[in-house]
């Protein structure tokens, strides 16, 4: 049975993104890397790491609007987990997305309508 690893990400609708941002890490000490996420190491290189990160209010990543934030969840097979929930009866989206470097991911919905992310890690995340 596939199952979920840990947290890969928090994601959250923001009216002002880059604001936000800089209020966390002067409060909070969260740094943003250049391209505008905070990443929180959870130990050595190799222990893996969740994604902090604010998206402007208007983003359609999150799907229906009514969704203030995203929890991405990493798991160690996405294909089956994918596969679990298909046969649960839970709502999955079609489209699994590939990034070099990062991962797979796919997206499904909870029985209260919550989207939420679910990422195979590559090797090294």
């Amino acid at each position: 049975m596939a199952r979920a690893t840990g947290i890969g990400g928090v994601f959250f609708r923001s009216n002002d993104p880059e604001a936000l941002r800089d209020w966390y890490a002067e409060h909070l000490g969260l740094q943003p890397d250049p391209d505008g996420v905070v990443v929180i190491r959870w130990g050595g290189d190799d222990a893996g790491s969740t994604v902090w990160a604010p998206f402007p209010a208007d983003t359609d990543y999150f799907g229906e609007r009514s969704q203030t934030s995203m929890v991405n969840y990493r798991v160690d097979d996405l294909d089956a987990m994918l596969g679990q929930l298909r046969d649960a009866g839970v709502p999955v989206d079609d489209q699994v997305q590939a990034m070099d470097g990062l991962g797979r991911f796919g997206w499904a919905t909870d029985p209260e309508g919550n989207r939420f992310e679910l990422w195979e890690p590559a090797a090294g995340c």
